[in-house]
Order: C-alpha cells, then sequence, then structure tokens
C-alpha cells in the first residue's frame, strides 16, 4: 500500500464530493476521472464521511459507509462509498440537495486489518488510540469504529473495545470472548475545511 500524498488526499476528497453531488442531484453515478493519478487504481479500503458543518462533534455525524478490506480501486471504492454515506446510511434520511453546502466531506483510506492475537485480556495493550481504528467480529455480527472516533469521544483502550463491540450489536465485555476476533487499521484522513473547500490531512492527536 503506498502512502497517500496529499495531492491524492485532495483529489478523492473532490471525488467524492462530485460523486454526492451528481447522484443527489441527478440520480447519476459518476466514472472515475481520465486523469486519476495511476496509484489510485490499487485496491484499498476506504470510508467516506459526512459531518454536518458547526455541529459539535458528537453530534455533526451525516452518514459514514465504506469497505474496509481492499476489494475495490481506491479510487471506484471513493464513488461508491460517497454515494452510500449520502443515501444508503440507515441511520439517516438521505441526504437531499439542500444540505449539500452544509456538509464537510472526509475521505479515510485503511490499512488492510491485522488480527490481534494472544489472550483477550491483553488486547487492550496492543492498541492505541490516535493510531488505530477497530474491527470486532463474532459469529454473524460485526462493526467497525474509525481511529478518529475515540479521539473525538474522548475514549480511552477498553472504552473504545466496548463501543466497537456495541457497534456490532454486540454486549460492550464481548472483546473478552476467546471467539471474538478484534482485529485493528490505521488511516490516513483528509478532510474539506469548510464545505467545498481547501482540504487538509487531518491529524488524529
Amino acid at each position: 500500500m503506498y502512502k497517500i500524498k496529499d495531492e491524492w488526499g485532495e483529489f478523492l476528497v473532490r471525488l467524492a464530493r462530485s460523486a454526492i453531488e451528481e447522484y443527489v442531484r441527478n440520480g447519476r453515478t459518476i466514472e472515475p476521472p481520465e486523469d486519476t493519478p495511476p496509484e489510485l487504481w490499487e485496491k484499498m479500503g476506504v470510508f467516506v464521511t459526512l459531518n454536518k458543518r458547526h455541529a459539535p462533534p458528537q453530534m455533526a455525524l451525516r452518514g459514514c459507509i465504506g469497505f474496509p478490506l481492499p476489494i475495490y480501486p481506491l479510487v471506484e471504492a471513493t464513488i461508491k462509498a460517497a454515494i452510500y454515506a449520502a443515501v444508503d446510511d440507515p441511520r439517516f434520511p438521505p441526504v437531499r440537495e439542500s444540505e449539500l453546502d452544509d456538509l464537510v466531506i472526509e475521505v479515510s483510506v485503511l490499512t488492510p486489518p491485522e488480527l490481534i492475537e494472544g489472550p483477550p485480556e491483553e488486547r487492550p495493550k496492543k492498541i492505541k488510540v490516535g493510531r488505530d481504528g477497530l474491527i470486532i467480529e463474532k459469529g454473524i455480527y460485526s462493526g467497525l469504529l474509525l481511529p478518529q472516533v475515540p479521539i473525538e469521544w474522548g475514549w480511552d483502550e477498553e472504552e473504545f473495545l466496548a463501543q466497537t463491540c456495541w457497534k456490532a450489536g454486540l454486549p460492550p465485555d464481548c472483546w473478552l470472548d476467546e471467539d471474538t476476533k478484534v482485529y485493528r487499521f490505521t488511516a490516513e484522513i483528509f478532510e474539506e475545511e469548510k464545505p467545498g473547500g481547501p482540504v487538509k490531512r487531518k491529524p488524529l492527536v
């Protein structure tokens, strides 16, 4: 996996906004641009997050969907995730055209998930808030939280694990079970400074 250059991050955020605007306004899915950097055709995981401007972090979310595994070329995955975040996040109604100028777009490019080995009680020591995102799987249940989420909410490592269990629809202490799989990953995050405005790399700490 490449380190994502700042100009590539800006390209992806602009692409996500274009995909959302075209779909919300006209119901059409855009094609990857001809000037897509070759590196962005590599398969990578990606999430697109939509945040309402001027809202506190706990109330800002308007949609977030993506692909934790590198199953699509990054440029195609970004288009898909952007549209899904805008119109298919089951937690929210579809984004309306009147909202487009009040949404800040954020793109997180993910490393492949890494299974955390060892005794379950050691898991908090093997993750780091401000670096890692988490995926928890148990049976048919799974949940993912991006690395920026525990920073925004002020969680420590154990609370991060508990909240990822909850996201999966599982009891908050399920991370202590032997048959629960916990994966960690990192992300490079890029976001608009304001709706449609300059794009910057988002530091976690």
